[in-house]
């Protein structure tokens, strides 16, 4: 089962995280987002439920997608970029899109305000 961590990250974590796995170390699989708020903003709940219908699904057509989703294929197609854009949803050779994991993980600290 292929799991991927969402999460907020520094340069600096992601540059140690990249160092490690280039030394072979199992580091896992993350999409970082630099703050908490464009984690939020790219993933809105739309854009969540999207993730919710794509994951372990393989690929599959935007439309198909709408239709899981329930929403016109327009709106959907406009999510659609957006997430692939941040790099959390891939397009395939076939032009379709994949969210190629089977779980999703969400990471990250709420802090009390400075």
């Amino acid at each position: 089962m292929r799991t991927v961590t969402l999460g907020v990250s520094s340069i600096e974590d992601t540059q140690r995280q990249m160092a490690a796995a280039f030394r072979g170390e199992r580091v896992g699989e993350f999409i970082a987002f630099a703050t908490v708020e464009l984690l939020w903003k790219v993933l809105s709940a739309k854009r969540w439920d999207i993730l919710q219908a794509m994951t372990g699904q393989g690929e599959l057509t935007i439309r198909e997608v709408a239709r899981r989703v329930g929403r016109d294929v327009k709106a959907v197609h406009g999510d659609v970029h957006a997430l692939l854009l941040a790099g959390v949803l891939d397009r395939t050779e076939r032009g379709r899109v994949i969210f190629p994991y089977d779980a999703v993980h969400v990471d990250f600290t709420l802090r009390k305000a400075a």
